[in-house]
């Protein structure tokens, strides 16, 4: 992997946790991506391991399915489904229901 390539995928995540941070919400990057033994993923938010992923154009369709939705479903052959929504609405959702 290149350096612009790091760069653009630490950038992503520190963006995605500071948003997180700044609604109030746990959330941490992990050091060096989870490359780290014992550490895996990009980033923990509350405790949930998640990974990061930063493409040019390579969720295009993903944003036009999800265009006038709350939610978009996914789900590849034998695989579990899989939920897309946007971060405010995953804050929303997932975050200050608890309180």
């Amino acid at each position: 992997m290149g350096k612009s390539q790091r760069v653009k995928g630490y950038r992503g995540e520190y963006n995605l946790v500071k948003s997180l941070q700044e609604a109030g919400i746990d959330a941490k990057r992990i050091p060096l991506s989870g490359s780290v033994n014992g550490f895996k993923g990009d980033v923990v938010v509350e405790g949930l391991v998640g990974e990061v992923k930063v493409r040019k154009d390579g969720f295009k369709r993903l944003y036009q399915w999800l265009e006038n939705k709350d939610l978009l479903f996914l789900k590849a052959d034998r695989k579990a489904y899989l939920v897309v929504l946007r971060i405010d609405d995953f804050i929303d959702l997932f975050f200050k229901c608890k309180e």
